[in-house]
Formats: structure tokens, C-alpha cells, sequence
């Protein structure tokens, strides 16, 4: 959700940002509406809401996390380059987003804005100074360590922050495109864990996983394996359009985070999801998000630098008002703190 100027985007990243954003209204709609996840008798889980949790809950949200870590490191240090004081430029883009997720949880309770900030500004920051090796150990421990005893949801972001941090510090998400062979490796290993840890969960009978590790186990193998597939067939050549419709999305990630919400608020009195186990509904609402948002993000970008909450994010980070159309010039005048 960090953004850079446009010249200076990876466009596989802001890809799999889109592609990440397509999964998450998914989990979304269910929490915000309240829908039941069971049949009547209370004992098992409505066959697919069941399908959904395992191929859709705690998949998408892990490489959300992950990208914002990375997209932090990058955003750092491209900072150090414009200006002489980084972490400030920093520490007022997470008390930004921190305002603006504080003002979105009262629309909806569940989501990540505030703790993503929370966490940004006492772990990533910190952090940020610390040696690789530190940064990879407490990031493992924070995932896997987290998953295995606490559980998954909130609890992983802050050592997903970490690893993705790491990620952003070790280089080689600047080079993608050479690396093919260690994405291909990361997953032919994660596929057949994620098939299985799938298995295991579709097969854990539903009172059990309130107290069992497996669905956050699953949905990290299950991120992992998303994540390298994706990047793999955005790199064959016969995937254009699909990248074409994902990077805009991924670049207005801020905004349709937050638009999302708006819509399922709209449509939630027409379809009165709540207390109920329509989820051949929810899939509909989804996919109609996800058409909406892929629409307006390429429709808006073919117009603007950023989309309307990125810029506002933005010109707060730097202080200063910064050229949203395209055909603007980059000499506008400061509010404040003018740009180094």
C-alpha cells in the first residue's frame, strides 16, 4: 500500500498488489455483514463458505502484508535520496494512514489501515536499522512462530512486515525478471504444502479450528504459492491483459481498500447478506467490486499520477501539495516542509 512515483513503480509488485485486493472483499463482505458460517445444526460449516475459507481466508491478506513491508524498506530509501529526514517523511505517512484507518473502522471494524500503522511505526521503523539477519529471524518467528502458537489474523503482521521489509532491503525484488529459476524453485516447494495444508483444513471439523494451527499454516503456504504462481505467468508474455488489469488496481491499492467498504455498505440493504448463508451473493458482490475497482483504477490512471487517496496520502508525506495530472508540471508550491 506504500506508494513511489510512477517512474519508479515495479510493475509486477503493484500486480500482485491488484491481485491481492481481488481476494480480499471476499473475506470482507462476510465480516462486515455478519454472515453465518455454518448450516442450522451449528456443526459444520456451510459447504461454500467452507470451499471459500480454504481457498480464499488468510491467503490474500498475508501477501498484502508482506508487500507493505517491502514497499516500506523501498519507500525508505528512496526517501534518503530526496530528502534529509526520511524517517520523519515516514513517521507523517504512518500517522496519516493511521488517521484515515481510525476514521474507516467505524465503517468497518475489521480492517487493517490502523494496526498496519500501529505496527509500521513501532516494529518497521525501529526495525528498519537493524542488521538483515536480525530482520529475517524476527520476521520468521513473527510468521511461523506466531502461526504455530497464536494463531493467524492481526497477530502475523508484524513479522510478515519483517520478512517483507527484509525482502525490500536485500534487492532482489529489483530484479525480478532474473530470477525466474528461484521463483520457480519457491514454488514447485510451496504447491504441494499448500495442496496438503489445504486438505487438512477442509478436513478439520469446524469447532476444531477455532483451537487448531492449521488455518493460519494454510494460508500462509497458500499466500506463498499464490504469490510465486503469480509472478510466474506474469513473466510468460501471455498474461498482458491480465497485468494490464491488475497493476492499476494495485496502484490505487489505498483506494480501493477504502472504497470497498463504501460499496459493501451500498449494497448490503439491497442484498441483506446478514444472518444468512448466501454466499452465491457474496461472490456476486465480489466479483462486482472487483469489476468496478479494475474499471475506475485503469479508467482514473489514464488521467492521474495517483489515485485520490494516494495523492492525498502523498502530498501529507512530503508536505507539500504534489502534481496530480499527468500534464501537470512538478514545480508546484509547498504547504510546508518543501521537498529535498
Amino acid at each position: 500500500m506504500y506508494d513511489v512515483s510512477p517512474r519508479e513503480r515495479i510493475r509486477e509488485l503493484d500486480a500482485v498488489r491488484g491481485f491481492a485486493l481481488c481476494g480480499m472483499p471476499v473475506v470482507i463482505i462476510w465480516q462486515m455483514t455478519d454472515m453465518t458460517a455454518t448450516v442450522p445444526s451449528g456443526e459444520a460449516m456451510d459447504p461454500l463458505r467452507h470451499a471459500l475459507s480454504v481457498l480464499v481466508e488468510g491467503r490474500f491478506f498475508p501477501i498484502f502484508a508482506f508487500l507493505f513491508g517491502l514497499s516500506f524498506a523501498l519507500f525508505l530509501d528512496r526517501a534518503a535520496e530526496r530528502t534529509a529526514r526520511p524517517r520523519l517523511a515516514v513517521a507523517r505517512r504512518l500517522i496519516a494512514l493511521g488517521v484515515l484507518g481510525l476514521a474507516h473502522q467505524r465503517f468497518q471494524p475489521g480492517e487493517a489501515l490502523l494496526p498496519y500503522a500501529a505496527v509500521g511505526a513501532v516494529i518497521l521503523l525501529p526495525a528498519s536499522a537493524l542488521p538483515l539477519w536480525l530482520i529475517v529471524a524476527a520476521g520468521l518467528v513473527g510468521t511461523v512462530g506466531v502461526a504455530l502458537t497464536l494463531g493467524g489474523g492481526l497477530a502475523l503482521v508484524p513479522g510478515l512486515f519483517l520478512l517483507g521489509l527484509a525482502a525490500g532491503r536485500h534487492g532482489p525484488v529489483v530484479d525480478l525478471r532474473g530470477r525466474t529459476w528461484q521463483l520457480a524453485a519457491v514454488f514447485a516447494l510451496a504447491l504441494p504444502a499448500a495442496l496438503v495444508a489445504a486438505v487438512w483444513e477442509w478436513r478439520t471439523p469446524y469447532l476444531e479450528l477455532w483451537t487448531s494451527s492449521i488455518e493460519p499454516i494454510a494460508g500462509l503456504f497458500g499466500a506463498l504459492t499464490y504469490l510465486t504462481g503469480l509472478l510466474l505467468v506474469l513473466r510468460t508474455g501471455y498474461f498482458e491483459v491480465l497485468a494490464e488489469v491488475l497493476e492499476p488496481m494495485g496502484r490505487m491499492a489505498l483506494t480501493n481498500y477504502v472504497s470497498a467498504t463504501a460499496l459493501i455498505l451500498l449494497a448490503e440493504p439491497h442484498l441483506r447478506l446478514g444472518g444468512t448463508t448466501r454466499y452465491p451473493a457474496l461472490l456476486g458482490l465480489a466479483a462486482g467490486i472487483v469489476v468496478f475497482h479494475a474499471f475506475v483504477s485503469y479508467l482514473w490512471l489514464s488521467w492521474f499520477r495517483y489515485g485520490p487517496l494516494e495523492w492525498v496520502w502523498r502530498c501529507v508525506t512530503w508536505w507539500r501539495i504534489v502534481p496530480l495530472g499527468k500534464t501537470e508540471p512538478e514545480g508546484v508550491a509547498a504547504i510546508g516542509l518543501p521537498l529535498r
